[in-house]
């Protein structure tokens, strides 16, 4: 009997290292964008209660959840919040989305988001770091609720 054809799943080029948050945030040259990374590093420790690890080489994550795609069935694991300083702006992972936070957004200042779940800022002065803090504990709320069921 023939066996039947087997779908090759992509595999995530990011995953969870062990490489040093600390170093990587001290590798970031400009001195605005390593002081609201260690700001965001902190805000997000403190939100989450986790433990900050590297995902890839440029990528801070907090907790980990298993997913599945609804359009592949691919399951993988992923952080529950996180944020990647890059070159152009600081992006900030909200993982669930932006549906639940449009009124937060209308409030939070100058950012712009795709990817469903992306958040873009060039910096904390232009944002309400509070109403960033309050989207941020919401999603990972979401998040924990949605994935850790008691």
């Amino acid at each position: 009997m023939a066996k039947a054809p087997t779908k090759k799943l992509a595999v995530l080029k990011t995953k969870e290292n062990d490489a040093s948050v600390e170093g990587f945030l001290q590798s970031i040259a400009d001195e605005t964008m390593q002081k609201d990374a260690a700001a965001l590093l902190g805000m997000m420790k403190k939100i989450t209660g986790e433990k900050p690890k590297m995902w890839g080489a440029s990528i801070i994550g907090f907790g980990n959840y298993i997913y599945e795609s609804p359009k592949t069935g691919r399951r993988g694991e992923w952080f529950m919040a996180g944020f990647s300083p890059r070159k152009q702006n600081l992006t900030i992972y909200m993982i669930p989305g932006f549906a639940a936070y449009a009124d937060l957004l209308k409030k939070l200042g100058k950012y712009k988001v795709s990817g469903g779940s992306c958040l873009y800022i060039n910096k904390l002065a232009d944002v309400d770091t509070k109403i960033l803090k309050e989207m941020i504990e919401k999603s990972f709320k979401n998040m924990k609720e949605k994935h850790f069921k008691k």
